[in-house]
């Protein structure tokens, strides 16, 4: 076999010629790098090619990442069929259940990671490839920070499952059915048997829940070409949607588009009008603004006030109607919710292709109008989420309004406060608990900064005397998150929290809160000269020694920064 001498000196840039190892010679360190890769069997003429990295974040833990291995294959053979090499790498793998305290806690360490792998290893362009709820988001914030070409491959959702006359699906069901048997409605062997129906195929939460809402924002953004989003997990249609991936990021490499042209003021603006229409996920948001604060980009909680009372609800899908993700992509998808917002979004955005968005909307053949509606007949005429205000936000709190009740969208009340997630466990189904359906519970010290990790506990569950007595919901608030998957009158990311000296900290069992969701406010009615001398007395909660946890805790900002690491944001 003919051998190549290798390319020497800064002439060679593209391939396994990048960012060669710092021995102080880099002739040699390409001369090391290749003699490496050649153990590995792979002939000159591939090493020779451009190489496009593939970031795995498959694992045993990670069951919407179940399909990854068949995923990698496919993006192989798209890079290879259009002349590049393929290098698959792994990188951390992030699934909501699995995961202590919470995969929130985590996703700034997996941004990192996949920043510093994107950057430290050989690569001409990428194809990220995720999932569960805050690996995409990860992805995103790392490919930004980056900037090297890469296209956005996601899982899909997993398939609902028929089962007794009704379909099941993680996992706005699961809360459904756990609600009802805490309510003592559903049995243990009925609550046993729901278990093994909910989640039946490989694939993410087949709800619009935080991973949908996120592939949708993707693909909205550009990152993921349209129509990719929301294929089913075990559709043939996501091993092609994976073989095209891999094409085109191999077409990044000639005709480079980077992530900084596709992620910008207006495709970001864009995303909150569909994540408004989609009745999406309350994470999706924090996400979002993560992800445009790598680019510099802020996002003003009243400005989303303004663009959500001019955006309807548009897609009717669990938990805010009926429907599932399926549905969703056998109605049209984002191609036709797209154009169906067209008037409102800006058009100039380019994707990964290099095509505008105004040339990359057609008008749909066919759109079920049962899961993607008209214009004229929306499943509401406002947007799915507002941002609150007042004495106890002072930076803002969010309500999922689509998602709610809406007699309870103007309330005084008294409050019941839990002061921690062990309280919350302790006294949450004590019978002796002096709590009506009137009152507002409010969990405290379970923000971004606690070692709770900011989790999806602002679902605080009806008190089980309550739940029994036929309570569906009452107004909850929190510093914390909820599932994308929930539903309920509940506020959350309550800003800054309390853990961060924010007003909540304050808050005493027995004081009276205002929400307002008309005037967009939420007040803490207790006199301020009581408040100063609470807050004398207020010490803020002592940091973790080490670790990731002390990183957290010097590091993480808050909710309306979207929880991003200070040093990590465009600027540091």
């Amino acid at each position: 076999m003919t051998q190549t001498p290798p390319k020497r000196g800064a002439a060679a840039k593209q391939g396994l010629a990048r960012n060669t190892a710092n021995y102080g010679d880099p002739d040699f360190a390409l001369y090391l790098r290749r003699s490496f890769a050649k153990s590995m069997g792979y002939s000159q003429a591939m090493l020779d090619r451009p190489v496009v990295g593939i970031v795995d974040t498959g694992s045993a833990y990670n069951n919407c990442h179940r399909t990854m291995p068949e995923l990698i294959e496919a993006v192989k053979r798209g890079v290879l069929a259009a002349g590049g090499l393929p290098m698959p790498f792994p990188t951390i793998s992030l699934c909501e259940p699995s995961l202590f305290p919470t995969s929130m806690h985590y996703r700034n360490l997996a941004a990192l990671d996949t920043e510093a792998m994107l950057t430290a290893q050989p690569m001409d362009a990428a194809v990220l490839v995720g999932g569960c709820d805050k690996t995409v988001p990860a992805q995103l914030m790392a490919a930004v920070s980056a900037d090297i070409p890469a296209v956005q491959l996601v899982t899909g959702p997993m398939l609902a499952t028929p089962f007794q006359g009704e379909r099941l699906s993680a996992c706005t069901d699961c809360r459904r059915y756990w609600a009802a048997y805490r309510a003592g409605r559903v049995s243990n062997e009925r609550i046993a048997e729901i278990e093994g129906r909910l989640a039946t195929t490989a694939g993410t939460c087949g709800v619009m829940g935080t991973a949908s809402t996120m592939a949708c924002l993707a693909e909205t953004l550009g990152m993921v070409p349209l129509g990719h989003g929301s294929i089913p997990a075990v559709h043939a249609d996501r091993l092609r949607a994976a073989e095209d991936a891999g094409a085109l990021a191999v077409r990044l490499i000639a005709n480079p588009i980077r992530p900084s042209q596709i992620i910008t003021a207006a495709s970001i603006e864009n995303a909150l009008r569909v994540l408004l229409a989609l009745g999406g996920s309350t994470n999706a948001l924090i996400h979002l603004t993560a992800i445009a604060g790598r680019r510099g980009v802020r996002i003003d909680l009243r400005t989303l006030n303004e663009l959500s009372d001019s955006t309807p609800v548009l897609v009717d899908l669990k938990p805010t109607g009926e429907g599932y993700m399926e549905d969703f992509h056998a109605a049209g998808g984002m191609p036709a919710l797209l154009w169906e917002l067209r008037d409102l979004l800006h058009l100039d955005p380019i994707d990964v292709t290099g095509v505008s968005l105004e040339q990359r909307l057609v008008e749909p053949a066919f759109v079920d109008r049962r899961y993607i509606r008209a214009r004229a007949e929306p499943v509401s005429p406002v947007g799915g989420i507002v941002a609150l205000f007042g004495s106890l936000a002072p930076r803002g709190a969010i309500l999922k309004r689509s998602a709610a009740t809406p007699s309870l969208f103007e309330t005084e009340a008294r409050v019941m406060v839990f002061d921690g997630l062990a309280d919350l466990a302790d006294r949450i189904d004590d019978p002796e608990l002096d709590v009506t359906a009137d009152d507002i519970l409010l969990l405290k010290n379970a923000g971004s900064l606690t070692p709770a990790g900011m989790p999806e506990a602002g679902y605080l569950p009806i008190p089980s005397k309550l739940a029994r007595a036929g309570v569906k919901d009452m107004v909850r608030m929190s510093d914390c998150r909820m599932s994308g998957t929930a539903f309920g009158t509940i506020v959350l990311h309550i800003t800054p929290e309390a853990a961060a000296g924010g007003p909540l900290g304050l808050v005493e069992t027995g004081d009276r809160i205002r929400l307002s969701v008309k005037d967009r406010s939420l007040d803490l009615l207790v006199p301020q000269a009581e408040l100063d001398r609470r807050r004398a007395r207020w010490s803020p909660p002592a940091k973790p020694p080490r670790g990731w946890d002390r990183l957290i805790a010097d590091q993480v900002l808050q909710a309306d920064e979207g929880c991003d690491l200070a040093v990590l944001r465009a600027g540091g």
